[in-house]
């Protein structure tokens, strides 16, 4: 079990780039945070982030513009846009796919589940 002394880790302001393209790391692990990891994600239109398996951490995503599709491996894709929130257990195969004629812009946040 990860042991993380509560005097560790500190609490802090993180600018993201609205502007930005592609990615930007929010919160990378030990020692920012316990195991919590995030990211800023831009997508044009038509671009997906690629099928990935995020293993044992749960992941949840947090769209903030644009439209597109959470593909799940096996299963009907679910739709995502401005102001949805969308969670992907462990072990599942996944992709993120802008559908839009704008860009996709989207936080998402993964976390251990098994220590």
């Amino acid at each position: 079990m990860l042991k993380t002394a509560k005097n560790e880790l500190h609490p802090m302001v993180i600018h993201l780039d609205a502007a930005g393209t592609d990615y930007m790391p929010v919160l990378g692990g030990h020692p920012e945070s316990v195991s919590m990891r995030s990211g800023l994600v831009i997508l044009s239109p038509g671009s997906s982030v690629g099928v990935h398996n995020t293993g044992d951490h749960e992941e949840l995503i947090i769209v903030f513009e644009g439209q597109g599709d959470l593909k799940i491996s096996g299963q009907d894709s679910l739709a995502i846009s401005a102001g949805v929130a969308a969670y992907c257990p462990p072990d599942t195969e996944h992709d993120v796919v802008n559908t839009g004629a704008s860009p996709l812009r989207y936080i998402y946040v993964v976390a251990r589940t098994k220590v």
